[in-house]
C-alpha cells in the first residue's frame, strides 16, 4: 500500500524541487520563493494541490539548491485553527534554515548528500559496557586552549584532536549532546536580554543549530554547517565514541497560543498541538504548547526527523526529553504501549541507535519511571532512573547531615543496595539492569562538586529572583555554605565526590556522568544555569592539583567498570538459577555475615560487602568485593568467606586523595578498617 505520508519536505527530481507539506484543516497553501540577496523579498508564489492524504505539494523548477522558501497557509476561523495567511512558515521538514535581518525564519534547500564518511562506522557500543557523558556542544570546548580560537565552542571543537584525547583518556564511550537541533531562546528571555542556553526550545526537528558551526560554516553557504556536523560525527566515530543526541519533541519553540507562529501553529494548529475542545492548549510540559503525538502526522514528524538523524547523519542514539508526553494518547493518558514509543523501540531504520526516556513530565500521570516499553537487555528503552539519583545523594549527604544534627541517620543501607545491584524493583525482569541510566547529576541541578557545598540554590544570577531551580537538592554543605578554607570540610566533600562518583561507576545498569563532574566543576551554587552562556558554564580546561587527582579517580574507575564484567551485567540474576550475563550477588554485614532484615533497616549499621561474579556468556569469569561504609565512623570490617574465593586485591580506596592504594592482598576472613564514609572495591580471586 503506499505510504501517504513518504517524502515530506523538499525532494529533487528530475522535474524539479518537490514541495510536499501536511495538513488536514488548510483550505488553501501556497509556496514562497525569495530573493537570493534580499530573503525578505517574495520572487514567486506558486499554488499548491492537496490530495486525498491532506499533504499539500508543488513540484517547481524554482525550488534549486540554497533557494530559501517558505510557505503560507489559509483556512477556517474556528476553535484549534491558527491560520494567518499572512504568515511565512517554516516547513516542518527543512533541512536547511537561514534567518533574516529582522529575526524571521526561512526554509532553505539542501545540496545533495555526497558527504563522504570514508571509512567511518557507528561504534556500536553494547548497552553493557556504555559509559555516556552528557555535555553541552558549545561548553566542552569553549575555554579549551588547545582548540584553535575560531573553533572554540564549535561543533569542530568538540571533534579537534585535543578534546577527542581528553574523552578517550577519560575512557567514556559516548557523548550525549544537550539539543543540537536549531532552537530559539523564548520571548520572556529574549525581552530580559538573557539567551536559552540548554537549547530546549525547537524551531526546527531537521536542521543542526547553526550557532554551534563555526564562522566560516555559518558564512560557508549551503550545507556548510550540515557538513561541519557531520565532519564531528565522523571524527567521534573514528575515535570509536558514540553520539547520542538529546531531542526535545514534546514541545516547540511557538510556546504558548500567543507566542511567535513559526511553523505547524500556522499549518495546522489542531492537529499538531494538545488542545480541548475550545482551543486552549493541553500543557503537560511547562512550556506553553505540547505536540499531539496521537495524531498520525505529528507521530511521523517525530519518527522521521529521528530517522534522518540516524541515517543521514549517522547519529548513534537519542535521549528523549520529556518522554511521557510522546506517550500520551489522545485523551493525554500516558499509555506504555503508546504507537510511537513502540515504532521508535521497532522500527528497522532505527534498529542500530540507543533510545533513553526521560520518563516524566509535568502533567497529571506524568512520573512513568520503570514503564516504558521494550527489554532494555536487547532492544528497548532505557530510562533516566531519578529514584537511583535521588537515594545515591541521601544516602553520602543528607543523611550525612541529619546524623550529625540527631546522632542516628534516617535510612539504613538496604536502598542504596537495591540500585546499586540494578533496581530490580523498577525494572521488570524481561527489561534487566540496563533498563538504569543511572545518574547523579544531569545537567539541571547541582554539579557534584556543588551538591557537597552547598544546602541552597544560588540562582539570583538567572534574573528570577532565586524562584526558579528546584529546592528539593538532597545535598548538603558539611557546615559551610559554599566555598571554604576549613581544610576538614573541603576534605570531606572531596571524599564525598570520590564516593558519588564511586557509586555511580560501579553500579549495575547505564552510567551518565555530567561533564566536569570528574573533576569536581562549580556552577557556585546555580542549579538551573539554563541561561547562562559563560564561564559558569562552559568546562574549564585549567584544573587545580586536586581536580586533578579527582579527574584520575574518575579514570580509574571507568577502567575498572570496563575490565570488570561483575560490575555491568546485563540481565537480573534469579535466586537458584545461573542466569547468562547475569551477576550472581552476596551480601555481607561489617562481621562478614549474610545480612540479615537488622542489617539492612538499621541506620545504625549502614555497611555492607557486596561479593559479585559473573555468569559469563561472551567474557571471562569475574568476581569483585565492593564495601560501603555509611557512616564518618571508622568501621571494622572482616572480609567474608565465599566458596571458590581464596583472597582479595584491594583496587580502589576512596579515602584515598586520588584513589590509588598500594595493591594489597588481603585473605577471607582478615579484618581491616575502613575509613567513615568511604568505599573500597576488592578483585576477589
Amino acid at each position: 500500500m503506499p505510504d501517504a505520508l513518504a517524502d515530506l519536505g523538499v525532494t529533487l527530481t528530475p522535474q524539479g524541487g518537490q514541495l510536499r507539506v501536511w495538513s488536514a484543516n488548510a483550505t488553501s497553501m501556497e509556496l514562497c520563493l525569495f530573493d537570493a540577496k534580499d530573503p525578505n523579498w517574495v520572487t514567486a508564489t506558486v499554488p499548491m494541490k492537496r490530495d486525498a492524504a491532506a499533504v499539500w505539494s508543488v513540484i517547481s523548477t524554482l525550488l534549486t539548491p540554497g533557494v530559501r522558501y517558505s510557505v503560507r497557509a489559509n483556512g477556517a476561523a474556528a476553535p484549534g485553527n491558527a491560520f494567518d495567511p499572512a504568515l511565512h512558515l517554516i516547513d516542518p521538514y527543512a533541512r536547511g534554515l537561514a534567518r533574516t535581518e529582522s529575526g524571521d525564519w526561512r526554509g532553505y534547500v539542501q545540496e545533495p548528500d555526497t558527504f563522504d564518511w570514508g571509512r567511518s562506522k557507528k561504534p556500536r557500543v553494547g548497552l553493557d559496557h556504555t559509559v555516556l557523558y552528557e555535555v553541552h556542544a558549545k561548553g566542552i570546548s569553549k575555554l579549551n586552549p588547545d582548540v584553535p580560537e575560531e573553533l572554540r565552542g564549535t561543533y569542530a571543537g568538540l571533534a579537534n584532536e585535543s578534546t577527542i584525547a581528553y574523552l578517550l583518556d577519560l575512557g567514556v564511550t559516548s557523548v550525549e549532546l544537550l539539543p543540537v537541533q536549531q532552537f530559539v531562546s523564548e520571548q520572556r528571555l529574549i525581552k530580559q536580554g538573557l539567551i536559552n542556553y540548554w537549547g530546549y526550545n525547537t524551531l526546527n526537528f531537521f536542521t543542526p543549530h547553526a550557532g554551534y558551526a563555526s564562522k566560516a560554516a555559518q558564512f560557508g553557504g549551503t550545507g556548510a554547517v550540515l557538513r561541519e556536523f557531520k565532519g564531528m560525527v565522523k571524527l567521534l566515530h573514528e575515535a570509536g565514541i558514540e553520539v547520542i543526541l538529546d531531542v526535545v519533541y514534546n514541545h516547540t519553540a511557538e510556546e504558548g497560543i500567543d507566542g511567535p507562529t513559526t511553523s505547524l501553529r500556522g499549518i495546522d494548529n489542531a492537529n499538531y498541538y494538545r488542545q480541548q475542545a475550545d482551543g486552549q492548549y493541553v500543557d503537560v510540559t511547562g512550556c506553553g504548547n505540547s505536540l499531539n503525538t496521537s495524531t498520525p502526522a505529528a507521530l511521523r514528524l517525530v519518527l522521521d526527523s529521528l530517522r534522518y538523524w540516524a541515517n543521514d547523519l549517522q547519529v548513534d542514539g537519542f535521549r528523549f526529553d520529556l518522554a511521557v508526553t510522546l506517550g500520551r494518547d489522545s485523551a493525554n493518558i500516558f499509555q506504555a504501549e503508546h504507537p510511537l514509543l513502540l515504532a521508535i523501540k521497532d522500527d528497522p531504520l532505527l534498529s542500530d541507535v540507543k533510545i533513553i526516556a526521560e520518563p516524566w513530565d509535568v502533567g497529571m500521570g506524568g512520573w512513568q519511571v520503570g514503564n516504558f516499553p521494550g527489554a532494555g537487555s536487547t532492544r528497548g528503552w532505557s530510562e533516566w532512573n531519578d529514584g537511583y539519583r535521588d537515594r545515591m545523594r541521601d544516602f553520602w549527604l543528607t543523611d550525612i547531615g541529619a546524623t550529625r544534627a540527631s546522632g542516628s541517620a534516617p535510612n539504613g543501607i538496604g536502598s542504596l543496595a537495591r540500585r546499586l545491584a540494578g533496581s530490580a524493583h523498577v525494572f521488570s525482569q524481561d527489561r534487566g539492569p540496563l533498563a538504569s541510566v543511572n545518574f547523579i547529576t544531569a545537567h539541571d541541578g547541582f554539579t557534584m562538586a556543588d551538591l557537597t557545598a552547598y544546602i541552597q540554590k544560588h540562582n539570583v544570577g538567572n534574573g528570577e529572583n532565586n524562584r526558579d531551580g528546584t529546592d528539593n537538592n538532597h545535598s548538603f554543605n558539611h557546615g559551610v555554605e559554599g566555598p571554604t578554607d576549613d581544610a576538614v570540610i573541603v576534605e570531606t566533600r572531596r571524599k564525598a565526590m570520590r564516593n558519588l562518583l564511586g557509586t555511580l561507576l560501579l553500579s549495575a545498569g547505564i552510567p551518565m556522568l555530567t561533564a566536569g563532574d570528574e573533576f569536581g566543576r562549580s556552577q557556585r551554587g546555580n542549579n538551573n544555569a539554563y541561561n547562562q552562556d559563560g564561564e559558569l558554564t562552559w568546562l574549564p580546561w585549567q584544573r587545580d592539583e586536586w581536580q586533578d587527582d579527582l579527574l584520575t579517580v574518575a579514570r580509574q574507575l571507568i577502567q575498572f567498570r570496563r575490565d570488570n564484567p561483575a560490575l555491568r551485567p546485563v540481565r537480573y540474576g534469579l535466586a537458584g538459577e545461573t542466569v547468562p550475563s547475569a551477576t550472581q550477588m552476596d551480601w555481607y554485614n561489617a562481621e562478614g555475615i549474610s545480612m540479615s532484615e537488622v542489617d539492612w533497616d538499621s541506620p545504625a549499621e549502614r555497611t555492607l560487602q557486596y561479593l559479585a561474579a559473573s555468569t559469563p556468556e561472551f567474557e571471562d569469569f569475574n568476581r569483585i568485593l565492593l564495601i560501603v561504609h555509611g557512616l564518618e565512623d571508622d568501621v571494622s570490617v572482616t572480609l567474608p568467606t565465599h566458596d571458590g574465593v581464596t583472597g582479595y586485591t584491594l583496587l580502589w580506596d576512596s579515602a584515598d586523595d586520588n584513589g590509588t592504594p598500594a595493591l594489597a592482598e588481603r585473605a577471607p576472613g582478615s579484618t581491616l578498617t575502613v575509613a567513615g564514609t568511604s568505599m573500597q572495591l576488592f578483585r576477589a580471586h
